[in-house]
This record gives structure tokens, C-alpha cells and sequence, in this order.
């Protein structure tokens, strides 16, 4: 049977990380069963997971996602086996290309053959995991003789970060699933039969944006920055289009990529903003949320958005009934 979650993204904006604590603990009681983390420009993905594996016990702790170009193969094996070691039977690792901004401009390392970085990563994980001695060629690196000094006493996950066709496919054919992001609940159907050619098994989680207010205006102006900060980006400027938005964000990359900022921004429909970030009352944030697992996801992993939102009252209002 497919595992079926609640998530929470941690950390928390704004609040230290030895102070989560509390944080991290009420959300075993609200009934939450995942924590998931990123990395981008914050915290790293494994810091608070270990912290959490510590604080709350029972949750499940997940990364969405790691890069797979920014540790190399034998240090992002220790990272992840560590993790296992310490939470055995709790770990679902999420793996994802990335992004030219992250992986090029801010870390210096080639965007190069993303796929099949990706791809090649986590086939050397899976070896390496058992604690096999790995020495092999893969198409994007070499490999020449490690061997992992412990095994995890359980396997972890391994989730695939996937938006379009091809890493759809390498989730389920190669992961144990796939991790999705900035899509709207209606696109749901429209990505979960590419990883279930895998396994109906798969799991699919994703990275839900939730503004919990029923303010509209400002959902709507801080809605069209956080879209516009990541639908320039080109991986997901090709995903939109794949998914047949083309058309409708056109006006905006070509704002974009003129450096009219204010004007791109205008150029978001409220009717995108509805789609792809979740908002309004308790109860209809609940119900939207309800539509993505209606269509397929197996797992939400919530992103509360700081929208001037009280963030641990929002925790609350989120929570399972």
C-alpha cells in the first residue's frame, strides 16, 4: 500500500533552528506526519531533518530536494546514509536536478546533462547504500572504489524531483517516486500517470505554497513575485509551457527578459495566482489542499508563504482533520 501523508516544510522562516524545537513537536500533535526540507539559499536539507529525527520521533522527514550536482557522489551518500542511521525507517531522500540559478550562479558547477546527473546519482546510491564497493563509470562521473563505511539498518526512500516527461518516468522507473512543485492542483492528472508507468505503488508528493488569509490583494501582489521568481527560472518556464500556459505567460517572460520587473509582475492573472498558490480561509485552504490528494498526490509537503502571516497559528489552521 502506498504511504499517504501530511507534510510541513521546516525550518521555519524567521525562527532559529535550536529554537524549533516546540515548533517541530506541536506538529506530531496536530496530527501532521512529514517534515520536509529544501535547499536553496537557507538551511541545508539535512540539518533540520536531523534535529527533527531527535525532537519528534514518530515524523517522517523528508527533502524536497536535495541538488544532485552540488555534493559529490561519496559525501552525499555519507550525508543521506547518516540520516537513515539516525531515523532508520523514516527517511524519504528526495534527489532533483535543480536549477541553472543554484547549481550555476551561486555554486559554480556546470548545469551540465541535468538528466542524466540526476539519474546517475541515484543509481550510484543505490549501490552505495548496501555498502557495496563502487567502482564504476557512470555517463556524468566516475566512481573509483568506494566503499560506505556503515550501512543504515534500513534502506531509505528515493525520490526523484520531476516536472515534465523524461524525470516523471525516471521517478518511477528508478525512484521510489516522484517530488512535484509549483503546479496546480487540475495538473495533477496530467503528471501522475508518467510515474505510475513504474508501479502503481509510486508515491508523488508535492510542495504545496499556502497563504492561509483571506486578504486577497495582498495574496495576489506577493503571489505574482513568488511566481515570477521561479516561472523565469528555465526549467520551470518549460514545464508551464508543457502544461499548456505558454500562451498565457508569455507576456510576462517577455517583460522578464526585458528587465521590466514591474510590468512582467502585471502581467500574472489572477487566475495563475489562484491556481498555484493556495489561500483563504482554514477551511477552503483544507478543501484546495484536498484536491491535490483527490487527483493523486499521495503526500503534501505545505510551504507556508510569509505573507505576513503568523506562521504557528497558520500550522494550526493547516492542520489534518
Amino acid at each position: 500500500m502506498t504511504y499517504q501523508g501530511y507534510g510541513m516544510t521546516i525550518p521555519f522562516d524567521g525562527v532559529p533552528l535550536h529554537a524549533q524545537r516546540e515548533w517541530i513537536t506541536e506538529l506530531v500533535d496536530l496530527g501532521y506526519t512529514d517534515v520536509w526540507s529544501s535547499e536553496a539559499n537557507g538551511a541545508d536539507g539535512f540539518t533540520p531533518l536531523a534535529l527533527a529525527s531527535v525532537w519528534a520521533p514518530t515524523l517522517r522527514l523528508g527533502s524536497a530536494i536535495v541538488p544532485a550536482f552540488t555534493r559529490g557522489p561519496a559525501t552525499l551518500a555519507q550525508c543521506v546514509a547518516s540520516l537513515a542511521d539516525a531515523a532508520p525507517g523514516r527517511v524519504a531522500f528526495g534527489i532533483g536536478t535543480s536549477s541553472n540559478v543554484i547549481v550555476e550562479r551561486w555554486n559554480d558547477i556546470p548545469f551540465d546533462e541535468p538528466f542524466k546527473k540526476t539519474r546517475d546519482t541515484v543509481r550510484f546510491l543505490r549501490e552505495a547504500l548496501t555498502g557495496e564497493k563502487v567502482k564504476a563509470d557512470y555517463d556524468t562521473f566516475s566512481v573509483k572504489g568506494f566503499k560506505l563505511g556503515f550501512v543504515p539498518e534500513q534502506q531509505p526512500k528515493i525520490l526523484i524531483a520531476a516536472l515534465r516527461q523524461g524525470m516523471l518516468r525516471l521517478a518511477g522507473s528508478e525512484g521510489d517516486g516522484a517530488i512535484v512543485n509549483w503546479l496546480g492542483a487540475d495538473d495533477v492528472s496530467t503528471v501522475v500517470p508518467y510515474v505510475h508507468e513504474g508501479g502503481d505503488d509510486k508515491e508523488v508528493v508535492a510542495r504545496i505554497f499556502v497563504a492561509p488569509t483571506t486578504d486577497r490583494d495582498t495574496v495576489m501582489a506577493f503571489g505574482r513575485m513568488a511566481i515570477a521568481a521561479y516561472l523565469t527560472v528555465p526549467v520551470y518556464a518549460e514545464f508551464h509551457r508543457w502544461l499548456g500556459r505558454g500562451e498565457m505567460l508569455q507576456p510576462m517572460w517577455d517583460k522578464w527578459a526585458d528587465g521590466d520587473r514591474k510590468g512582467a509582475l502585471a502581467e500574472i492573472p489572477d487566475e495563475l495566482v489562484d491556481t498555484l498558490i493556495v489561500h483563504g480561509s482554514p477551511e477552503q485552504c483544507r478543501e484546495h489542499i484536498g484536491r491535490y490528494q483527490a487527483n493523486g498526490i499521495t503526500t503534501p509537503a505545505l510551504a507556508i508563504l510569509p505573507f505576513g502571516i503568523d506562521q504557528r497559528q497558520a500550522i494550526r489552521d493547516l492542520a489534518p482533520r
